[in-house]
């Protein structure tokens, strides 16, 4: 498989985003576009942090669940979590019932609600500057940077878990800290700023 593929669409598109319909919705509507806003980051950490281990397309096929099952990741409503909603998301089938992820979704809204600046300025805060070109390929792609490994850091010392240089790298790829979008994919991003 080569990086960059034409879809059945006739679009030009990162590979992975054409292996299957659920990944090129994703791919041309989500990933590497900028996001902000403490909930909607405060999701994406999440998500990001129940896939390790486990295929993305997995995580994307629960999402609904898991907005449903984190009360749509409103950080205040999951800070409040107590042990009958550990038990609650336990239970829940439609969602990985990890206990030491669940418990670290429910730490990390607490620690994000307990950040002065705001979980969506942190995180950006560790956004490189856009480089000159996109990769021409996935090999040119580190699966961490100083960067991730900074924001990793920051956040473990702020009592975040499930967030490792890894993770936190896949996090500023999802939500366009970083733009790794091949050369010559369709998909056009506005600028993070």
């Amino acid at each position: 498989m080569t990086d960059l593929v034409i879809g059945a669409d006739g679009l030009p598109r990162c590979a992975w985003g054409s292996s299957t319909p659920d990944y090129a919705i994703y791919h041309d509507t989500e990933w590497g576009r900028p996001l902000r806003g403490d909930d909607a980051l405060y999701e994406r950490m999440t998500l990001e942090a129940f896939q390790s281990g486990l295929s993305w397309l997995t995580i994307l096929r629960k999402r609904p669940a898991f907005r449903l099952a984190f009360d749509e990741f409103h950080l205040p409503t999951v800070a409040r979590y107590d042990d009958a909603d550990v038990t609650r998301l336990l239970a829940d089938a439609g969602i990985v019932r990890n206990r030491a992820k669940i418990e670290a979704a429910i730490a990390n809204a607490r620690a994000a609600l307990d950040l002065p600046e705001g979980l969506s300025a942190l995180l950006w805060s560790f956004a490189p500057e856009p480089r000159p070109a996109r990769p021409a390929s996935f090999a040119e792609l580190p699966p961490i940077t100083p960067e991730s490994t900074a924001m990793a850091k920051a956040l473990k010392k702020r009592g975040f878990r499930f967030v490792g240089p890894t993770t936190a790298y896949a996090l500023m790829q999802a939500t366009g800290m970083v733009d790794d979008h091949i050369v010559g994919c369709h998909v056009t991003l506005p600028p993070a700023a």
